[in-house]
């Protein structure tokens, strides 16, 4: 992908984080899920809450429609963007899928298992290698979790 394919999906996740927050009062994680093709195989958004589901991050949402929408739970060559660097459930998940490569936005300092926190993604005894790309419109998409807690704790928002 390119430089600006990679922009463009980068803020469709952006629209779908905003979607989490504005129609679920979700934290504001979305992903999209890109074929080799260039096409949408599947996308999501932070449903924890509105499903009572602790699997249900944006990145798993986004896997579980493209399977589905393919028939198939090996996802091979795809791109997933994502708003939020991955768990490690969601990476392990990625792992799993076959994902080709990875594009986060903001790192996350307490859970980020793709680099941050711990690097789940890279471990050589892996069968399948994720390439990982992060901070992609990180700024804006820190900006969006920092502004979503500060809400909930009563505090203004960051310009």
């Amino acid at each position: 992908m390119t430089q600006e394919q990679d922009d463009r999906w980068m803020r469709h996740a952006l629209a779908l984080a905003e979607r989490a927050e504005r129609e679920d009062d979700e934290i504001p994680v979305g992903a999209v899920l890109i074929g080799a093709d260039g096409q949408v195989l599947g996308e999501g958004w932070n449903r924890n809450l509105a499903e009572h589901d602790p699997t249900a991050h944006a990145e798993i949402v986004a896997l579980r429609r493209a399977g589905g929408k393919l028939g198939n739970h090996r996802l091979i060559g795809s791109t997933l963007y994502v708003t939020l660097e991955p768990c490690a459930m969601c990476a392990m998940a990625l792992v799993h899928a076959r994902v080709a490569r990875l594009v986060f936005a903001a790192a996350d300092p307490k859970t980020g298992a793709c680099g941050s926190v711990f690097d789940l993604i890279a471990d050589p005894r892996h069968n399948h290698r994720v390439v990982v790309e992060g901070g992609l419109l990180a700024e804006e998409a820190g900006r969006r979790l920092s502004n979503y807690f500060r809400a909930k704790r009563g505090k203004p928002p960051l310009p």
